[in-house]
Protein backbone atom coordinates (compact mmCIF):
# COMPACT_ATOMS: atom_id res chain seq x y z
CA UNK A 1 0.00 0.00 0.00
CA UNK A 2 2.44 2.36 0.98
CA UNK A 3 4.65 1.81 -2.59
CA UNK A 4 1.53 2.72 -4.46
CA UNK A 5 1.09 5.93 -2.56
CA UNK A 6 4.39 6.67 -3.42
CA UNK A 7 4.09 6.08 -6.95
CA UNK A 8 0.52 7.93 -7.15
CA UNK A 9 2.45 10.73 -5.40
CA UNK A 10 5.49 11.19 -7.70
CA UNK A 11 2.92 10.74 -10.39
CA UNK A 12 1.01 13.80 -9.62
CA UNK A 13 4.20 15.74 -8.61
CA UNK A 14 5.45 14.98 -12.51
CA UNK A 15 2.09 15.93 -14.08
CA UNK A 16 2.30 19.30 -11.63
CA UNK A 17 6.02 20.18 -12.66
CA UNK A 18 5.25 19.09 -16.87
CA UNK A 19 1.91 21.54 -16.48
CA UNK A 20 4.26 24.22 -15.27
CA UNK A 21 6.88 24.12 -18.05
CA UNK A 22 3.59 24.19 -20.39
CA UNK A 23 2.16 26.95 -19.64
CA UNK A 24 2.25 30.48 -21.85
CA UNK A 25 4.17 33.16 -20.55
CA UNK A 26 2.55 36.79 -20.23
CA UNK A 27 4.38 39.59 -22.34
CA UNK A 28 4.25 42.78 -21.22
CA UNK A 29 3.99 46.04 -23.50
CA UNK A 30 6.19 48.15 -21.19
CA UNK A 31 9.83 49.82 -22.79
CA UNK A 32 12.48 49.31 -20.41
CA UNK A 33 13.62 52.46 -19.13
CA UNK A 34 16.07 54.25 -20.69
CA UNK A 35 18.97 56.98 -19.36
CA UNK A 36 19.60 60.33 -20.00
CA UNK A 37 22.51 59.36 -21.67
CA UNK A 38 21.03 58.03 -24.41
CA UNK A 39 21.52 59.92 -28.19
CA UNK A 40 19.48 61.94 -29.70
CA UNK A 41 19.68 60.98 -33.05
CA UNK A 42 19.84 57.21 -32.48
CA UNK A 43 17.13 56.89 -30.62
CA UNK A 44 14.21 55.83 -32.91
CA UNK A 45 11.00 57.27 -33.27
CA UNK A 46 7.68 55.21 -31.47
CA UNK A 47 4.62 54.13 -33.69
CA UNK A 48 0.89 55.92 -32.84
CA UNK A 49 -0.43 53.38 -34.82
CA UNK A 50 -2.19 51.29 -31.91
CA UNK A 51 -6.13 51.06 -32.28
CA UNK A 52 -6.57 48.96 -28.83
CA UNK A 53 -5.02 51.71 -26.89
CA UNK A 54 -3.90 48.86 -24.65
CA UNK A 55 0.09 48.05 -23.67
CA UNK A 56 0.77 51.85 -24.71
CA UNK A 57 4.35 52.31 -23.68
CA UNK A 58 5.49 55.74 -22.10
CA UNK A 59 7.69 56.92 -24.66
CA UNK A 60 4.56 56.30 -27.36
CA UNK A 61 3.59 58.97 -29.45
CA UNK A 62 -0.28 60.00 -28.92
CA UNK A 63 -2.56 59.79 -31.77
CA UNK A 64 -3.08 62.84 -32.25
CA UNK A 65 0.13 63.72 -32.80
CA UNK A 66 0.68 61.12 -34.98
CA UNK A 67 0.61 62.91 -38.45
CA UNK A 68 3.58 65.24 -37.30
CA UNK A 69 5.38 62.25 -36.04
CA UNK A 70 4.70 60.65 -39.81
CA UNK A 71 6.03 63.53 -41.31
CA UNK A 72 9.11 63.65 -39.11
CA UNK A 73 9.67 60.40 -40.70
CA UNK A 74 10.43 61.11 -44.49
CA UNK A 75 13.56 61.38 -45.76
CA UNK A 76 14.94 64.27 -46.16
CA UNK A 77 12.20 65.86 -43.95
CA UNK A 78 12.74 68.72 -41.18
CA UNK A 79 13.68 67.10 -37.95
CA UNK A 80 10.42 67.62 -35.50
CA UNK A 81 10.43 67.27 -31.70
CA UNK A 82 6.93 65.61 -29.91
CA UNK A 83 7.19 67.67 -26.77
CA UNK A 84 4.87 65.59 -25.11
CA UNK A 85 7.09 62.55 -25.43
CA UNK A 86 8.48 60.96 -22.44
CA UNK A 87 12.16 61.90 -23.95
CA UNK A 88 12.88 63.78 -27.06
CA UNK A 89 12.75 62.23 -30.51
CA UNK A 90 14.36 62.97 -33.53
CA UNK A 91 14.06 61.65 -37.22
CA UNK A 92 17.32 59.87 -37.59
CA UNK A 93 16.84 60.64 -41.59
CA UNK A 94 17.12 64.24 -40.77
CA UNK A 95 19.77 66.50 -43.08
CA UNK A 96 21.65 67.16 -39.85
CA UNK A 97 22.44 66.26 -36.03
CA UNK A 98 20.64 68.37 -33.31
CA UNK A 99 22.21 68.04 -30.09
CA UNK A 100 20.47 69.12 -27.39
CA UNK A 101 21.25 71.96 -25.38
CA UNK A 102 23.39 73.23 -27.72
CA UNK A 103 21.26 75.37 -30.02
CA UNK A 104 22.66 78.68 -29.28
CA UNK A 105 26.49 77.70 -27.65
CA UNK A 106 28.39 80.43 -30.19
CA UNK A 107 30.83 82.43 -29.17
CA UNK A 108 30.23 86.35 -28.96
CA UNK A 109 32.24 88.94 -30.20
CA UNK A 110 34.49 89.93 -27.61
CA UNK A 111 34.23 86.54 -25.24
CA UNK A 112 37.43 84.48 -25.58
CA UNK A 113 37.46 81.06 -24.85
CA UNK A 114 34.78 79.82 -26.44
CA UNK A 115 31.87 81.30 -23.92
CA UNK A 116 28.46 81.00 -25.07
CA UNK A 117 26.94 84.45 -25.92
CA UNK A 118 24.88 85.96 -23.64
CA UNK A 119 22.65 87.43 -26.05
CA UNK A 120 19.19 86.82 -27.00
CA UNK A 121 20.20 86.81 -30.03
CA UNK A 122 22.69 84.42 -29.67
CA UNK A 123 20.63 82.32 -32.67
CA UNK A 124 21.04 84.97 -35.23
CA UNK A 125 24.50 85.30 -34.41
CA UNK A 126 27.51 83.65 -36.30
CA UNK A 127 30.83 84.76 -38.18
CA UNK A 128 30.49 86.61 -41.28
CA UNK A 129 33.12 86.74 -44.27
CA UNK A 130 33.05 89.34 -47.05
CA UNK A 131 33.75 89.04 -50.52
CA UNK A 132 35.67 91.89 -50.80
CA UNK A 133 37.73 91.31 -47.65
CA UNK A 134 41.15 91.23 -50.07
CA UNK A 135 40.26 94.36 -51.58
CA UNK A 136 43.15 96.52 -49.19
CA UNK A 137 43.00 100.18 -49.87
CA UNK A 138 46.44 100.67 -51.80
CA UNK A 139 48.29 104.13 -52.81
CA UNK A 140 50.20 104.58 -56.19
CA UNK A 141 52.98 106.78 -55.95
CA UNK A 142 55.60 107.61 -58.60
CA UNK A 143 58.72 104.83 -58.82
CA UNK A 144 60.94 107.12 -57.25
CA UNK A 145 59.38 107.46 -54.20
CA UNK A 146 58.31 103.79 -53.90
CA UNK A 147 61.87 102.78 -52.14
CA UNK A 148 60.79 105.69 -49.58
CA UNK A 149 57.01 104.99 -48.39
CA UNK A 150 57.01 101.35 -48.68
CA UNK A 151 53.89 101.29 -51.43
CA UNK A 152 53.75 98.81 -54.44
CA UNK A 153 53.36 100.91 -57.60
CA UNK A 154 51.66 98.14 -59.54
CA UNK A 155 48.69 98.23 -56.66
CA UNK A 156 45.43 99.56 -56.76
CA UNK A 157 45.58 103.55 -55.62
CA UNK A 158 43.83 104.66 -52.61
CA UNK A 159 41.59 107.24 -52.57
CA UNK A 160 43.58 109.38 -50.23
CA UNK A 161 46.91 109.27 -48.03
CA UNK A 162 44.64 109.27 -45.17
CA UNK A 163 42.77 105.69 -46.45
CA UNK A 164 46.34 104.50 -47.43
CA UNK A 165 47.93 104.85 -43.97
CA UNK A 166 44.89 103.90 -41.97
CA UNK A 167 44.42 100.46 -44.39
CA UNK A 168 48.31 99.96 -43.61
CA UNK A 169 47.71 100.55 -39.82
CA UNK A 170 44.87 98.14 -39.52
CA UNK A 171 46.76 95.47 -41.36
CA UNK A 172 49.50 95.69 -40.01
CA UNK A 173 48.82 96.20 -36.35
CA UNK A 174 45.74 94.28 -36.51
CA UNK A 175 48.19 91.43 -37.30
CA UNK A 176 49.92 91.43 -34.25
CA UNK A 177 49.49 88.24 -31.08
CA UNK A 178 48.60 89.29 -27.63
CA UNK A 179 52.29 88.51 -27.07
CA UNK A 180 53.64 90.98 -29.09
CA UNK A 181 51.21 94.29 -28.54
CA UNK A 182 53.71 96.72 -26.13
CA UNK A 183 52.55 97.94 -22.62
CA UNK A 184 52.54 102.14 -23.41
CA UNK A 185 52.72 104.41 -20.95
CA UNK A 186 50.75 107.61 -21.85
CA UNK A 187 52.71 110.90 -20.20
CA UNK A 188 50.46 114.29 -21.05
CA UNK A 189 52.33 117.98 -20.54
CA UNK A 190 52.04 117.68 -17.08
CA UNK A 191 54.99 115.59 -15.30
CA UNK A 192 53.37 111.79 -14.08
CA UNK A 193 50.12 112.40 -14.96
CA UNK A 194 48.62 109.97 -17.28
CA UNK A 195 45.03 109.47 -19.19
CA UNK A 196 42.03 107.87 -18.68
CA UNK A 197 40.35 105.08 -20.38
CA UNK A 198 37.37 107.41 -22.11
CA UNK A 199 40.12 109.61 -23.29
CA UNK A 200 40.64 109.88 -27.32
CA UNK A 201 44.47 108.82 -26.55
CA UNK A 202 43.43 105.94 -25.17
CA UNK A 203 41.47 104.98 -28.52
CA UNK A 204 44.91 106.27 -29.82
CA UNK A 205 47.02 103.94 -27.81
CA UNK A 206 44.86 100.98 -29.15
CA UNK A 207 44.66 101.99 -33.06
CA UNK A 208 48.57 101.80 -32.91
CA UNK A 209 48.60 98.19 -31.48
CA UNK A 210 49.80 98.66 -27.85
CA UNK A 211 47.84 98.13 -24.27
CA UNK A 212 47.54 101.12 -21.97
CA UNK A 213 48.67 100.59 -18.88
CA UNK A 214 46.39 103.43 -17.47
CA UNK A 215 42.73 101.98 -18.61
CA UNK A 216 42.40 100.84 -15.44
CA UNK A 217 42.72 103.99 -13.18
CA UNK A 218 40.01 106.07 -12.52
CA UNK A 219 39.42 109.97 -13.93
CA UNK A 220 40.27 111.40 -10.92
CA UNK A 221 43.20 108.86 -9.78
CA UNK A 222 45.56 109.86 -12.64
CA UNK A 223 48.35 111.72 -10.79
CA UNK A 224 50.85 108.60 -10.61
CA UNK A 225 54.02 108.45 -9.14
CA UNK A 226 57.77 106.37 -10.23
CA UNK A 227 56.83 103.41 -8.28
CA UNK A 228 53.84 102.82 -10.40
CA UNK A 229 55.42 103.66 -13.89
CA UNK A 230 57.84 101.06 -12.32
CA UNK A 231 55.75 98.44 -11.38
CA UNK A 232 53.44 98.55 -14.79
CA UNK A 233 57.34 98.34 -16.55
CA UNK A 234 55.84 99.85 -19.78
CA UNK A 235 57.67 98.52 -22.96
CA UNK A 236 57.20 102.01 -24.57
CA UNK A 237 56.59 105.61 -23.00
CA UNK A 238 54.91 108.53 -24.63
CA UNK A 239 55.03 112.29 -23.66
CA UNK A 240 53.41 115.38 -24.85
CA UNK A 241 55.39 118.37 -25.13
CA UNK A 242 53.95 121.35 -25.09
CA UNK A 243 54.92 124.02 -28.17
CA UNK A 244 57.74 125.23 -26.61
CA UNK A 245 59.57 122.20 -27.19
CA UNK A 246 58.06 120.87 -29.74
CA UNK A 247 55.61 122.32 -32.90
CA UNK A 248 55.68 124.37 -36.07
CA UNK A 249 57.75 127.08 -34.37
CA UNK A 250 60.93 124.72 -33.23
CA UNK A 251 63.67 124.28 -35.64
CA UNK A 252 64.99 121.34 -33.82
CA UNK A 253 64.94 118.76 -31.54
CA UNK A 254 67.55 119.72 -28.69
CA UNK A 255 64.49 120.58 -25.97
CA UNK A 256 62.77 117.41 -26.92
CA UNK A 257 65.99 115.57 -25.92
CA UNK A 258 66.17 117.55 -22.72
CA UNK A 259 62.78 115.76 -21.71
CA UNK A 260 63.87 112.43 -22.72
CA UNK A 261 67.18 112.94 -20.69
CA UNK A 262 64.40 113.97 -17.70
CA UNK A 263 62.55 110.80 -17.94
CA UNK A 264 65.30 108.58 -17.75
CA UNK A 265 67.14 110.28 -14.57
CA UNK A 266 63.72 109.47 -12.85
CA UNK A 267 64.20 107.21 -9.64
CA UNK A 268 63.83 103.83 -10.78
CA UNK A 269 62.64 104.17 -14.41
CA UNK A 270 66.61 102.92 -15.90
CA UNK A 271 64.88 99.20 -15.09
CA UNK A 272 62.00 99.96 -17.15
CA UNK A 273 61.42 98.31 -20.31
CA UNK A 274 61.03 101.16 -22.58
CA UNK A 275 64.09 102.92 -20.97
CA UNK A 276 66.27 99.75 -21.61
CA UNK A 277 64.80 99.39 -25.36
CA UNK A 278 64.83 103.43 -26.28
CA UNK A 279 61.46 102.80 -26.94
CA UNK A 280 60.89 106.72 -26.10
CA UNK A 281 58.52 108.99 -28.23
CA UNK A 282 57.74 112.55 -27.43
CA UNK A 283 54.63 114.34 -29.60
CA UNK A 284 54.31 117.78 -30.16
CA UNK A 285 50.28 118.85 -28.42
CA UNK A 286 49.48 119.85 -31.91
CA UNK A 287 49.71 116.34 -33.21
CA UNK A 288 47.28 115.72 -31.67
CA UNK A 289 44.70 118.59 -33.11
CA UNK A 290 43.97 117.85 -36.56
CA UNK A 291 42.93 114.19 -37.72
CA UNK A 292 45.75 113.64 -40.03
CA UNK A 293 47.93 114.21 -37.53
CA UNK A 294 46.52 112.04 -35.27
CA UNK A 295 46.94 109.29 -37.47
CA UNK A 296 50.71 110.46 -38.09
CA UNK A 297 51.23 110.04 -34.01
CA UNK A 298 49.28 106.49 -34.51
CA UNK A 299 51.98 105.44 -37.35
CA UNK A 300 54.58 106.95 -34.82
CA UNK A 301 53.54 105.56 -31.94
CA UNK A 302 53.53 101.75 -34.02
CA UNK A 303 56.91 101.84 -35.83
CA UNK A 304 58.14 103.16 -32.18
CA UNK A 305 56.69 99.91 -30.68
CA UNK A 306 57.33 97.54 -33.32
CA UNK A 307 60.14 98.86 -36.07
CA UNK A 308 60.83 95.53 -38.08
CA UNK A 309 56.92 95.60 -38.74
CA UNK A 310 56.96 99.11 -40.34
CA UNK A 311 60.65 99.23 -41.64
CA UNK A 312 59.54 100.31 -45.09
CA UNK A 313 57.47 103.32 -43.59
CA UNK A 314 59.06 106.57 -43.70
CA UNK A 315 57.83 109.02 -40.76
CA UNK A 316 59.11 112.14 -42.41
CA UNK A 317 57.68 111.11 -45.88
CA UNK A 318 54.49 109.95 -44.27
CA UNK A 319 53.86 113.15 -42.64
CA UNK A 320 54.53 115.37 -46.09
CA UNK A 321 51.78 113.17 -47.86
CA UNK A 322 49.53 113.65 -45.06
CA UNK A 323 49.83 117.21 -44.74
CA UNK A 324 50.32 118.20 -48.16
CA UNK A 325 46.77 116.34 -48.62
CA UNK A 326 44.94 117.84 -45.58
CA UNK A 327 46.21 121.58 -45.55
CA UNK A 328 48.26 121.87 -48.79
CA UNK A 329 51.38 122.26 -47.65
CA UNK A 330 54.50 120.31 -46.28
CA UNK A 331 54.73 120.13 -42.11
CA UNK A 332 56.54 123.26 -40.55
CA UNK A 333 58.80 122.77 -37.43
CA UNK A 334 59.71 119.73 -35.23
CA UNK A 335 56.95 117.59 -34.18
CA UNK A 336 57.83 114.46 -32.89
CA UNK A 337 61.51 113.69 -31.22
CA UNK A 338 62.46 109.79 -30.76
CA UNK A 339 64.66 109.58 -27.49
CA UNK A 340 67.97 107.66 -27.77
Amino acid sequence: MDRRIKKLGLSLLLLCLALLLSACRTRTGLEPETGDGVDAVSAPAHSASSGTGEGTGAGDVPAETAPEAADAGEAGGATRENPEAFRKEYDENAPAEITAGTEKRLQAEGEGEGSPAADPEAGNAGPRSAETAEDAARMTVPAEEAEQTGTDEDARKADSAMEYYTVLLNERSGSLFECQRLNLYWETRADRVTVAKASPEHELILASGCYDVSARLLEENLKVDDGWVVRKNPGIIVKIAGSHVLGRTEEDGALARAVVWELRAREGWDQIAAVKDDRILILSEEMLAAPHLRLAAEVLIAKCANPDLYEDVQEEEMLRLLSEEATGAPPAGVLYYKGE
